[in-house]
């Protein structure tokens, strides 16, 4: 089911296209938010909404790496592992955030504090390596001190909730 306030954002990407299937990866965006991955009956549900075949929203969430299909930690780590950051030791980061939250790389686990995923470029290959947060806060230029940075104000983040 998509929420009536998920609906008039939806709305609004739909009117920027002249096919509604140019909106569907707005409105997946918009209900992962939502419930922090992408079910079957979300994915259906855009479907219906967008009154576009099933079939074409799978082969978006299937294409993109940016969808989740199984629940994840309460904070997901994003570590770009192109070229760039590869380089200046994207690998290393991975490890030490395995390490310090005994967490694995790719494993969803929604008990879990963080999710820690590997990503394709990330586009800020200045600030390698390159860690991205809750698909929202970029971690630029990752050494162990800024890492212990940032799982710490995670840590605060949930405090405050």
């Amino acid at each position: 089911m998509i929420m009536a306030e998920d609906k008039v954002k939806i709305d609004q990407w739909v009117a920027k296209f002249p096919d509604p299937k140019g909106a569907v990866i707005m409105a997946l965006r918009i209900m992962q938010d939502r419930h922090r991955w992408l079910s079957d009956d979300s994915i259906n549900a855009v479907a219906n909404y967008l009154n576009i075949a099933p079939v074409d929203v799978y082969e978006v969430v299937s294409f993109y790496s940016m969808y989740r299909r199984s629940p994840g930690g309460k904070h997901f780590v994003k570590i770009c592992t192109s070229l760039s950051c590869c380089l200046a030791g994207a690998y290393d980061v991975i490890k030490y955030i395995e390490d310090k939250e005994g967490v694995s790389l790719n494993k969803l686990d929604p008990e879990a504090h963080i999710t820690l995923q590997e990503t394709e470029c990330l586009g800020a290959c200045q600030g390698a390596p390159v860690a991205l947060v809750d698909d929202e806060k970029y971690h630029l230029d990752l050494t162990p001190d800024k890492i212990n940075t940032l799982l710490q104000d995670l840590d605060l983040v949930e405090g405050v909730q």
